[in-house]
């Protein structure tokens, strides 16, 4: 079964109270509608990272949170994970501000994980980062998982 990494975007959208701001209430949408109707296919994961993530904030928002991810598999945090992310962090793809980010995508792929999902297109689904992340990752024996929203898993189906 192919495997995917909600990244904490991916949680926050499915428990947030719909937005007034047309392009996020249509992320919105989009979630759920994946969500509801094919995660099914998947082998979900979820890392300590995103747990901590989604637990802060607004507690009955987080209580929420916390809940769609309830029987996900929890990878362990390990400290060829913790080297990974190091690699890509300035000088490197990603800025120092975004090193949690290195992290999620250092976790997946320390992990084998084929996908990342993800809303954060500034420093994860990010098309012109993604050759330089996949190189680095790479240069280290893992394989970078497909760093991808949502919107373009729902025709992926199996």
């Amino acid at each position: 079964m192919i495997s995917v990494y909600l990244e904490t975007s991916v949680i926050s959208y499915l428990a947030a109270k719909p937005s007034g701001n047309l392009i996020v209430a249509a992320h919105q949408k989009i979630t759920s509608d994946w969500w509801h109707h094919h995660r099914r296919h998947y082998d979900l994961a979820v890392s300590p990272i995103v747990e901590k993530e989604i637990s802060l904030g607004d507690e009955r928002t987080a209580q929420k949170r916390l809940g769609f991810i309830k029987g996900i598999r929890l990878l362990a945090v390990t400290p060829e994970a913790y080297r990974l992310a190091e690699i890509l962090v300035d000088p490197g793809p990603l800025p120092e501000a975004a090193s949690v980010d290195a992290f999620h995508i250092a976790l997946a792929a320390v992990h084998g994980i084929d996908y990342l999902l993800s809303w954060n297109c500034k420093h994860i689904a990010n098309v012109f980062i993604q050759k330089e992340l996949n190189r680095r990752i790479l240069s280290q024996g893992y394989d970078c998982p497909i760093l991808c929203t949502p919107e373009s898993m729902l025709e992926f189906d199996q």
